[in-house]
């Protein structure tokens, strides 16, 4: 079974910075097979698509929420996947999830973690 385990969330004052970092662990997971996303979601609202990035990492996409402040990377040796949030505003507080989806023919494996809590308040 797949494990997606998110650390580094806490709270952090608008203007500050935190590193989301999601680990994975399987027998026979081959995480250099996977898109890597962090999603989000605030209290009353819909889970929302933060950032991704490719198997290899050669490309990423973010949200016009985050772009310039968030920066999304992995490291494929160590099997995680890392989310650097700078410049915070209290609209990102929200739970942070992270999610490995692949694509095999007609089928679709996706994975998510359990989450992690970022706050952003003063």
């Amino acid at each position: 079974q797949v494990q997606l385990v998110e650390s580094g969330g806490g709270l952090v004052q608008p203007g500050g910075s935190l590193r989301l970092s999601c680990a994975a662990a399987a027998s026979g997971f081959t995480f250099s097979s996977y898109d890597m996303a962090w999603y989000r979601q605030a209290p009353g609202k819909e889970r929302e698509l933060v950032a991704i990035i490719g198997s290899t990492g050669g490309s990423t996409h973010y949200a016009d929420s985050v772009k310039g402040r968030f920066t999304i990377s992995r490291d494929n040796a160590k099997n995680t996947v890392s989310l650097q949030m700078n410049s915070l505003k209290p609209e990102d507080t929200a739970v942070y999830y992270c999610k490995a989806r692949r694509v095999g023919g007609l089928l679709q494996y996706v994975y998510w973690g359990q989450g992690t809590q970022v706050t952003v308040s003063s």
